[in-house]
């Protein structure tokens, strides 16, 4: 469990803040990202930082880190005003960054990775130490009680090891403020246990940690003080003891949104869209037999490394398949990701930014880029045609944009995410596969993803769900079978549905009847 937010005591009037930031202000072509903006920064606190996709959150953090330089305002460290220009200034003053999108280099080893541009040297020679170099970053890790062999590449890790390895990288630092942008999205209750205790060292010794959260869970067993920003603009700060999560969420998106998304409409169950059959692959699959119907949710659940993931790409067509079958609305399908969306079906991946979107192109790009053969089937691009097609799904998604030309790198995670279910709704899938789709996106994005869900259930599509949240499992999906060790261990049926049955069947392979 996370430690207590009363390990610390909170800042008095009187004490001085260890950063301070005044009246900051960061605008970008047609959108104020910070405005005017305030916010102060105590020794040995965990400082909550809340607000929707498209907050300022993101902004704010990188102007901490000197990788954006603010329009106004000034920032004050230790009680004398700072320039941070570049990263290089935010390091001198002790200030490091735990980003959500991750950015290890691939063909570079665990350890190099942990001390980039820091590698210890030998005295004479000023050669990299590398057996020492190696030491220390199997200390750091250890640190997070982590064994990982610090000779592997960041390009053989999977998301969840990426996220550890990014955390010691900062942690190898000794920051004095300790910036986490959503450090748990990837990562098991496991781990987070774990990083949880290292937080807990880190505020007694004193570090300022600055935390980014969308689970209310975290945010009020770690947090000493919260701050709020909507549009952005400091909505309110104010102690975790002050307040609720009712009351936060609504800070943060001016309405009233439910902590947990409550399904609205059961369908009736139409013909099967998925049926797979002692499904085998090359990366840790293991007979596996599922079936979804259109007109249902179906969650696919289990632990980090269960090989819920390996399903997905599998049934995709993104990994190849070594026994078995996969069967799409009847037919049986084998081939890469292209046949299998010509048969309906279309994958939004854990990974979005990697695997969903071409982060350099426009947001009109894509959203055509699974249905150019759809929407011109002689071949000839039609620039209306691609205009009108680009607006459709703009408004019927809701995505917070200037202008269909603005690239995708520079929205919000929860306007990608849309982006990346709109590409699939343009190309006409009918069966569709979410992999952790709520993965740090604000409360309010995760209601409209979810509504959106039931929009698709509801005109005849099929929906197979993979998600750790096992809240998400239980409140949205109709049914859902359990993995363990790449294969299913169970199967639970709507009634049944709770996260005590689906851990034990994570973790145990066997669900008990839960105590009246």
């Amino acid at each position: 469990m996370p430690p207590s937010a009363n390990a610390a005591a909170h800042p008095t009037a009187s004490a001085q803040p260890l950063l301070e930031l005044r009246g900051v202000s960061k605008t970008f072509p047609g959108v104020r990202a910070l405005d005017d903006v305030s916010m102060q920064i105590f020794p040995g606190e965990v400082h909550m930082l809340l607000g929707e996709n498209g907050a300022g959150k993101s902004s704010l953090i990188k102007v901490l880190y000197g990788a954006y330089s603010a329009d106004s305002g000034e920032i004050v460290c230790e009680g004398r005003p700072v320039e941070i220009r570049e990263p290089a200034d935010a390091r001198r003053l002790g200030i490091a960054v735990i980003f959500q999108e991750f950015s290890l280099v691939p063909f570079l080893d665990i350890a190099q990775n942990i001390y980039l541009g820091r590698e210890p040297r030998r005295a004479l020679t000023r050669l990299v130490d590398r057996a020492r170099m190696h030491a220390d970053a199997r200390e750091k890790l250890a640190a997070l009680e982590l064994d990982y062999d610090t000779r592997t590449l960041a390009s053989d890790l999977g998301i969840a090891q990426q996220q550890m390895v990014e955390i010691a990288k900062a942690l190898s630092q000794d920051a004095r403020i300790l910036v986490m942008d959503e450090p748990t999205a990837s990562i098991s209750d496991r781990e987070a246990d774990a990083l949880f205790r290292v937080i807990g060292r880190l505020r007694a010794a004193g570090v300022a940690i600055v935390y980014i959260s969308h689970r209310m869970k975290e945010v009020f067993a770690l947090g000493d003080r919260i701050t709020v920003l909507r549009d952005g603009r400091r909505v309110a700060s104010m102690g975790a003891r002050e307040t609720t999560p009712d009351a936060l969420i609504g800070m943060m998106v001016g309405r009233t949104v439910g902590t947990v998304y409550e399904r609205q409409r059961f369908p009736a169950v139409g013909d099967v869209a998925l049926e797979v059959r002692r499904l085998t692959t090359g990366t840790g699959v293991k007979g596996v037999d599922l079936v979804v119907r259109s007109g249902e949710i179906v969650g696919l659940s289990g632990l980090v490394g269960a090989g819920r993931t390996e399903v997905a790409r599998a049934v995709f067509g993104a990994d190849p398949v070594t026994g078995g079958e996969v069967r799409i609305f009847g037919e049986h399908v084998r081939g890469g990701p292209e046949r299998a969306a010509r048969h309906g079906v279309g994958l939004i991946p854990e990974n979005r930014k990697q695997e969903g979107l071409a982060l350099l192109r426009s947001v009109r790009d894509n959203l055509l880029a699974a249905s150019l053969w759809r929407l011109f089937p002689s071949g000839w691009f039609r620039a209306p045609v691609a205009r009108r097609k680009a607006k459709e799904m703009i408004d019927a998604l809701r995505i917070a944009t200037p202008d269909a030309d603005r690239r995708v790198r520079m929205l919000s995670g929860g306007n990608q995410q849309k982006i990346v279910i709109g590409k699939w709704l343009a190309a006409g899938c009918r069966l569709f596969i979410f992999d952790e789709p709520t993965r740090g996106i604000d409360v309010g994005a995760k209601s409209e993803v979810f509504a959106l869900m039931e929009a698709l259930m509801e005109k005849g599509a099929a929906v197979l769900l993979i998600s750790s949240e096992l809240t998400e499992i239980v409140h949205v999906c109709d049914r859902a079978y359990v993995m363990r060790e790449g294969r299913i261990a169970g199967e639970l049926p709507r009634d049944e549905l709770s996260e005590q049955k689906i851990l034990r069947l994570a973790m145990h392979g066997e669900s008990k009847a839960e105590p009246a």
